[in-house]
Order: C-alpha cells, then sequence, then structure tokens
C-alpha cells in the first residue's frame, strides 16, 4: 500500500469543496482511494459555530450528540463529554476548536450523501470506474495514548473484508473475524495526513489488492452493517453500564 499526502492552502468558510478536490489532488488512476478530511468538509460548508464567548461548549455538545454523559471527574483536560453520534462513539460529540480559525468545527451534516457526490464527481471527472472515498476524522482509544484517524463515512468498496467460515493456518475455522478495511485505510491516511501544522487534508492510497471495489454508493444495508449495537459490543456492559442521557442529534 502507497499513501500519499497533499497540502492545500487554508481552507475558509465559503470555499468550493469541488474546486479544492480539482486544484490540488493528482490525476487519479483506477483501483485507488482517496482520503478527506472531515473538518475541510465541515468548514467550506460553514458546519461551523463562532467561538466568540457568547456559546456555551457544555449545551453546544448536548445539541450536537446523539447521546452522552456528562463526567465531573476533574481530568487534564477539563470537563469530558463521553457522547454518541452517528454511530461513532466520540469526546465532546466531534466538536473540534483546533485549526479552527476562531470557531467550533462541528461534524459535516448530511456527510454520506456528501461522501457519494464526491465519489460521483472524482469517478465521472478522472474516468476511473473503480475508486474509494473515506472522510476522516481523529479519536482516542480507550487506554492508549493518542489519536488515530477513524472512517466517519466511505464509498465504492466493501466496507470488511469477511473472513468468517474460512480456516485459519492449521485448519481451524475462524467463526467471528471480519477485517475493517475502511478504519484501517483512514488510520494510514490520517497518519500521513497528519493532525497539527500540516495543511495536507487531501490523501490518495493506491496499490490496494484487499480492497473490493464496488460501482454503488453504499446501500442501507452496507450503512447499517459497520455500527454494532453497544448491546451486542464485546464492551457493551462497560458502555451500558452507565445512563447515558438524549441529546439534541437526529441519530
Amino acid at each position: 500500500m502507497t499513501v500519499k499526502s497533499y497540502k492545500t492552502h487554508k481552507i475558509k468558510v465559503g470555499d468550493d469543496l469541488f474546486k479544492i478536490l480539482d486544484k490540488y489532488l493528482p490525476a487519479l488512476s483506477e483501483n485507488s482511494v482517496v482520503a478527506v478530511t472531515s473538518k475541510i468538509i465541515s468548514i467550506s460548508r460553514g458546519d461551523v459555530v463562532k467561538n466568540d464567548g457568547s456559546v456555551n461548549k457544555d449545551e453546544l455538545i448536548k445539541k450536537e450528540s446523539d447521546y452522552y454523559i456528562e463526567s465531573d471527574v476533574p481530568t487534564p483536560y477539563g470537563k469530558i463529554f463521553l457522547t454518541r453520534k452517528n454511530g461513532h462513539i466520540v469526546f465532546t460529540a466531534g466538536i473540534d476548536e483546533s485549526n479552527a480559525d476562531g470557531n467550533f468545527i462541528l461534524w459535516p451534516k448530511n456527510l454520506q450523501e456528501i461522501t457519494n457526490k464526491i465519489w460521483e464527481y472524482l469517478r465521472k471527472k478522472h474516468k476511473v470506474k473503480n475508486l474509494g472515498v473515506i472522510i476522516t476524522d481523529s479519536r482516542v482509544t480507550p487506554a492508549r495514548t493518542g489519536v488515530i484517524g477513524f472512517a466517519m463515512t466511505w464509498c465504492g468498496f466493501k466496507p470488511f473484508n469477511e473472513e468468517s467460515g474460512n480456516k485459519d493456518l492449521f485448519g481451524r475455522v475462524i467463526k467471528f473475524t471480519n477485517v475493517n478495511v475502511i478504519e484501517a485505510l483512514a488510520a494510514s491516511a490520517a497518519l500521513v495526513m497528519g493532525e497539527i501544522r500540516e495543511q495536507s487534508p487531501l490523501a490518495v492510497l493506491t496499490d490496494l489488492p484487499f480492497v473490493k471495489f464496488q460501482n454503488h454508493v453504499p446501500t442501507k444495508e452496507e450503512l447499517h452493517s459497520v455500527i454494532w449495537p453497544i448491546e451486542k459490543d464485546m464492551y457493551g456492559k462497560l458502555l451500558t453500564a452507565v445512563k447515558w442521557k438524549r441529546g439534541g442529534g437526529t441519530n
């Protein structure tokens, strides 16, 4: 696998996302995947709230989250909200203040629809059949230091490589293992794109023999397949041991 990031200008509210893609992406080849950070989608589309002291961040988090847990336990980072939003478990409903130019950056609205449009646009422009798109962000992993990239949405390829039913090296039948392709690609892309001053919100991944491309936007069944109910999750007892409060989100 080869991953290459691409530097852009500082994206501002009102910038045209598709002109950004036109200007900075190279000619795309078959069987490649384009990664785009969610932040430039939010900024260009105006999914931001001015951080001028008039907005209560705690209330904004509650409004943006689907569910939240508000913690009063002191931390080095101040007050913490563990939230669920769009099937993801993240802190502060994904609201970001870094590289925000005095704004609270929210997660993009209607992101799957935008992802599908990016996929359709790039396929047509670059005259390729097999192309993938992933929209990335970063989050922390429990009990581990540092952030890692993850996929918020995707299009153009199968999200998992199913190994259930296959045999391992010693003939044992695999019962549960599915390889999460979208998360692995997102983590690789985010590592190359960077987190702070790199100003490289785009990446192209090539040499991907393990990616199974498909020529349609994700179906409802495929979208639901990547969201595992917390009641069935291996960490389910931890996640359901506390009372989640309903936020203002739509999911």
